[in-house]
């Protein structure tokens, strides 16, 4: 059972592909949970918009990755999902207040075990913002060792012949 050997230039060949995926992954994960925020209706108050106005910003800051070849779009990348991550865990503590508060309203002497047994299968869906949470890892994951933000353009060694 023979294979190829593996050369630096065929890895580099996977490492474009494999991260043109990711790329593609993560704008389908960005649009489809973007337009699902809206049809949701997610932009009563500054903190339901956020999470509208990260992933309108990580579209078009990856659209200007396509438009360029700087390093500038990927670090802007970079910055953006690092921000889309966070807001994963502000959305989860403001999803379990704003379920904690409407269980209180409905049943005022609802407490401990009981509360938050209700509270993590109420209304506003408390692991919901890991969506976003997905999304950051995704952009970081596309900018990790990223060849644009290298200075010598590749991570890989240089191809000896012979």
């Amino acid at each position: 059972m023979s294979s190829a050997p593996i050369t630096s230039t065929s890895t580099l060949e996977w490492w474009r592909s494999w991260r043109s995926l990711v790329l593609v992954i993560l704008l389908l994960g960005t649009v489809g949970t973007s337009v699902e925020l809206l049809l949701l209706g997610h932009h009563e108050d500054r903190w339901q918009f956020a999470p509208l106005v990260l992933g309108g910003a990580l579209i078009a800051a990856c659209a200007w990755y396509g438009l360029s070849t700087s390093a500038l779009p990927v670090r802007v990348i970079r910055w953006l999902s690092g921000l889309t991550a966070a807001s994963a865990v502000a959305g989860i503590v403001l999803h379990y207040k704003a379920n904690v508060e409407w269980e209180l309203e409905v049943t005022p002497d609802l407490q401990g075990l009981a509360l938050f047994q209700e509270v993590i299968t109420g209304a506003l869906p408390l692991l919901a913002p890991g969506a976003m949470l997905q999304l950051g890892l995704l952009g970081l994951l596309f900018c990790y060792r990223h060849p644009r933000l290298d200075s010598n353009s590749s991570h890989l060694p240089p191809v000896t012949e012979g």
